[in-house]
């Protein structure tokens, strides 16, 4: 089996920082360490932080010793203003992507304007970016979402970062259709659109994708989607220990694409696991 690894592959640049800041405050800061909420969606590298013992913490506590660590995704203001209240060390590892949604969000909610934002309801990012729109947000998923939306004067669309291109450019101008008075940012970052580019590419040169990261990962699940919407059959996995080998023998050529979250590890061993075919 010829096995054609994507080039983009793997950790993007939100994520490494992310995990290496994390890291360093375990190798270089003395007491308790956590993450609030799960540092990336990605079991192998949670794992990982768990047994250098980081915890997990689903809520704010009223006090706290050591260190906070906010998660890539970022979180809503009002929840950052809560976790600096606890007298805890608060790192945030926001991803810089997606900071930058957030000061647009933040520039033309002063200037109030609504805010609509193109994304996954209940993803941490988009969570995250309502804190910084409310009241006056919106979140679409789909064309049904448009079909129930009723927005009056200005306001302003943008992406969560891992969003599809297509999707957006098709959802963003149906709203601007309709409501005429709109701003469209396309916030999908760098990362994201040449990761979508290189998968549409390599679907046109193999006979199946290989798509490795985790089952909650945003970003994972729509680099599967995109190389289904190119008609190429799509294995997703999460580690080489998933992969249907039986289904995949049958083809002579196959891409491999990661998610942003899944690290270079996991990825050796899939591409391992199927040139061993």
């Amino acid at each position: 089996m010829k096995v054609i690894l994507a080039e983009k592959a793997g950790f993007c640049m939100g994520v490494r920082r992310a995990f290496d800041t994390t890291l360093e405050t375990v190798h270089n800061t003395g007491g308790k360490i956590a993450t609030y909420g799960p540092l990336i969606h990605n079991p192998q590298v949670l794992a990982v932080l768990k047994e250098q013992g980081v915890e997990i913490l689903d809520e704010i506590p009223a006090k706290r010793s050591g260190t906070i660590i906010i998660r890539a995704h970022g979180v809503p203001p009002d929840h950052k203003a809560k976790l600096l209240k606890t007298g805890a060390d608060v790192k945030d590892a926001t991803c810089p992507r997606v900071m930058k949604v957030q000061v647009i969000i933040q520039k033309y909610r002063e200037q109030n304007y609504t805010t609509i934002i193109i994304g996954d309801k209940n993803h941490a990012e988009v969570l995250g970016l309502m804190g910084y729109a409310e009241p006056k947000v919106h979140v679409v998923s789909n064309a049904d979402d448009i079909d129930s939306l009723s927005v009056s004067g200005s306001y302003i669309i943008v992406s969560q970062t891992t969003q599809d291109d297509q999707s957006f450019e098709q959802l963003s101008s149906e709203i601007i259709s309709r409501f005429p008075q709109g701003k469209v940012f396309n916030t999908i970052c760098d990362s994201t659109h040449k990761r979508q580019d290189e998968v549409r590419s390599l679907c046109k040169q193999v006979q199946a994708m290989v798509v490795i990261g985790g089952k909650g990962s945003a970003n994972t699940q729509r680099l599967g989607q995109v190389a289904e919407k190119m008609g190429c059959p799509v294995f997703m996995c999460e580690t080489n220990q998933d992969i249907d080998l039986k289904a995949l023998s049958q083809y002579e050529r196959v891409g491999v694409t990661a998610g942003a979250s899944t690290p270079e590890w996991v990825i050796k061993k899939v591409i391992k696991t199927l040139e061993s075919l």
